[in-house]
């Protein structure tokens, strides 16, 4: 088990290094396996193709982050983390984006993010009392405009600092789920 996971390390820097000089769909297995010092038959006992080898980058590193911080208390660290992950790794995550499309990246990590909020979502929605329907549309509201901030901010778009990034997320967040509070108690 660990030489499995080490070679899949091995494999995902790799990838990130090619990343760095060429886009996705230009990079061959026969490069990447080259460049890893492996052979392709390593390669393909581990992953069905890059695309499965990028997904499973993406979680090891950055959806880890998340995971570790997904309760109501901690997923601003959570989510400050993955932030500072794709700025460390800005080269090879815009490469992803750039190559792959937004739609390749939401059908890699809309369940992981889904889930993790959706977590976070039902622990408020459990003290108001709100019905699940209305905790699912939340959770898919936040992961999509989540994704959709991310991607902004990683492509340039926006020149917030993370922690402020953070700061009016959580604040969003805060306001819509006091609407909820408010709304359900009017009823």
């Amino acid at each position: 088990m660990k030489n499995s996971i080490e070679t899949k390390r091995i494999l995902a820097t790799s990838l990130k290094e090619l990343m760095k000089t060429k886009s996705l769909e230009k990079i061959s297995i026969r490069e990447l396996t080259d460049n890893a010092d492996v052979n392709r038959q390593t390669f393909y006992y581990h992953f069905e193709d890059i695309y499965d080898l990028l997904k499973w980058t993406f979680q090891q590193e950055a959806l880890q982050l998340l995971a570790a911080h997904e309760s109501v208390n901690v997923w601003q660290e959570g989510l400050l983390q993955l932030f500072h992950y794709l700025d460390e790794n800005r080269e090879f995550s815009t490469c992803a984006l750039r190559s792959l499309g937004r739609s390749h990246l939401k059908r890699f990590f809309y369940t992981d993010i889904y889930n993790i909020i959706g977590r976070v979502v039902s622990e408020f929605g459990e003290k108001l009392h709100a019905p699940k329907d209305y905790m699912s549309f939340l959770t898919h509201f936040f992961t999509v405009s989540l994704a959709s901030l991310v991607e902004s901010w990683l492509m340039g778009e926006m020149d917030e600092t993370p922690e402020k990034l953070i700061e009016m997320i959580d604040l969003f967040i805060q306001d819509q789920l006091r609407g909820s509070k408010l709304r359900i108690e009017q009823q």
